[in-house]
C-alpha cells in the first residue's frame, strides 16, 4: 500500500483514523486530528489525510510509538458528580473526570459530554468506534434526565415539545417532558430526548421560562444510573453489553467481544472515587472486639455488645432521613416508593 494514493471504502481495509479509535488510543475525530498534525505514519511514511484505508498487514504509528493491541470493547457507567468537566485535559485547569478515575482502569473515553454542572449517567469505553456510534441520533438511544428547575410550567405546553421546538434559530427534535411535583419556588421535571444537542436541557426550558438549577442524567438507552454512588464507576459485563448493544449498533460499531483485557477492573463492582478500598472481610474480622475471657463473658453476649458490622452499618445508612432525601431527588418520590415496596416484599419473602 502506498500513503500517497488517495483511497475509498471499495478499497480492503478500513479507515486509518476508525482503526486508531478502534485500538482504543483516541476517538475518531481525534484521530484524523492527529493526522491533520502529522503526528500518524503507516508503513514508515507520515500521512496527513484521513482518506486512507488499512490492513492488518500496514504498520501504523502515533508520535512513533505502535498502536496497542486492540482490546475486547468495554463499557463503563460512571456517577459524575457535579464540578468535573468531561473531557482529558482543560484549558482552564478544571478538574476532569478523567483525573479522578481510578488508575487500574484502561484508557476511557466519554460517550458524549455532560456539562460541568450536569449529573448522573456517563457511558464511558475503551472502544471509539462504539463511543460514535452511541453519540449519533440515528442510533436513537433515548437520554433521560431529572431537571429541578426554577418557575412555573403548565403540563399542557410541556406536551408541547413532543413535536419539536425551535429555539434561538436551533431545531429541537421530539422531547418527553413530565411534570413530576412542585417544591416551594421550583418544580421537579423528567425530561427525556433522543438528539441530546449541547445545552439542549437549559435551552428549552429557558425557552418555557425555567430556570434549570439542578440536571441529572439517569440513563442513557438501556442502561440506567440505578443505585450507582456518586463518583463510583462500575463496568457492564460483556455478555450483558451484547445484549444491550443489539447486532445492529455492535455492527455498526465494529465492537469486538472476543478480545483481550490488557487492564482488568472488576466487573459489576463499584470503584470507589473519593473513598479508599474496603478491607478485606478477613481483616475487618480480625479487627472485630474479641471477648475477654478472664472476665468470664459469653462469646454471644460479647457479640451483642460488639459494634455494628458494616452490613448494618449500610442499612441504617440507607435508612437515614438524610439519604432518603437524597435518594428522592435523586430518583422521585414514584420510583423511591416502588423500590421500598419492593424491598418490603422482599424481607418478608426472607422472613
Amino acid at each position: 500500500m502506498t500513503t500517497g494514493k488517495g483511497s475509498n471504502e471499495e478499497e480492503p481495509g478500513e479507515r486509518v483514523a476508525k482503526v486508531i479509535a478502534r485500538a482504543g488510543l483516541a476517538s475518531r475525530r481525534e484521530a484524523e486530528a492527529f493526522i491533520a498534525a502529522g503526528r500518524v505514519t503507516v508503513n514508515g511514511a507520515v500521512i496527513t489525510s484521513p482518506a486512507l484505508n488499512v490492513t492488518s498487514e500496514d504498520s501504523i504509528t502515533v508520535d512513533g510509538e505502535p498502536l496497542p493491541q486492540r482490546e475486547r470493547t468495554r463499557l463503563f457507567l460512571y456517577h459524575k458528580p457535579r464540578g468535573l468537566v468531561t473531557t482529558h485535559s482543560d484549558p482552564q485547569g478544571r478538574p476532569t473526570i478523567f483525573a479522578a478515575l481510578p488508575k487500574n482502569l484502561p484508557r476511557l473515553m466519554s460517550v458524549g459530554r455532560l456539562d460541568m454542572n450536569t449529573e448522573g449517567l456517563l457511558l464511558l469505553t475503551n472502544d471509539g468506534g462504539l463511543a460514535g456510534v452511541l453519540e449519533l441520533p440515528a442510533t436513537g438511544w433515548l437520554r433521560r434526565y431529572r431537571v429541578r428547575a426554577h418557575g412555573r410550567v403548565q403540563q399542557a405546553r410541556l406536551d408541547e415539545l413532543r413535536h419539536g421546538i425551535t429555539v434561538d434559530g436551533v431545531r429541537y427534535g421530539s422531547i418527553e417532558a413530565q411534570l413530576e411535583r412542585e417544591q416551594g419556588a421550583n418544580l421537579w421535571l423528567v425530561f427525556a430526548m433522543r438528539e441530546g444537542k449541547n445545552r439542549e436541557v437549559k435551552n428549552v426550558l429557558g425557552h418555557l421560562g425555567l430556570a434549570v438549577n439542578r440536571l441529572i442524567r439517569v440513563s442513557f438507552g438501556p442502561f440506567q444510573l440505578g443505585d450507582l454512588p456518586e463518583g463510583d464507576v462500575m463496568e457492564v459485563r460483556t455478555r450483558h453489553l451484547r445484549e444491550q448493544l443489539g447486532e445492529r449498533v455492535a455492527a455498526l460499531a465494529g465492537a469486538d467481544f472476543s478480545g483481550p483485557i490488557t487492564a482488568p477492573a472488576p466487573a459489576q463492582e463499584p470503584i470507589s472515587i473519593h473513598r479508599p478500598q474496603a478491607r478485606a472481610i478477613g481483616d475487618r474480622e480480625a479487627q472485630r472486639p474479641r471477648p475477654a475471657s478472664k472476665h468470664g463473658r459469653h462469646p454471644a453476649r460479647a457479640a451483642l455488645r460488639a459494634p455494628r458490622d458494616d452490613a448494618e452499618k449500610l442499612r441504617a445508612k440507607k435508612r437515614s432521613p438524610k439519604r432518603h432525601a437524597a435518594e428522592a431527588e435523586r430518583l422521585g418520590e414514584p420510583e423511591l416508593a416502588r423500590r421500598e415496596k419492593r424491598r418490603r416484599r422482599f424481607r418478608r419473602k426472607k422472613s
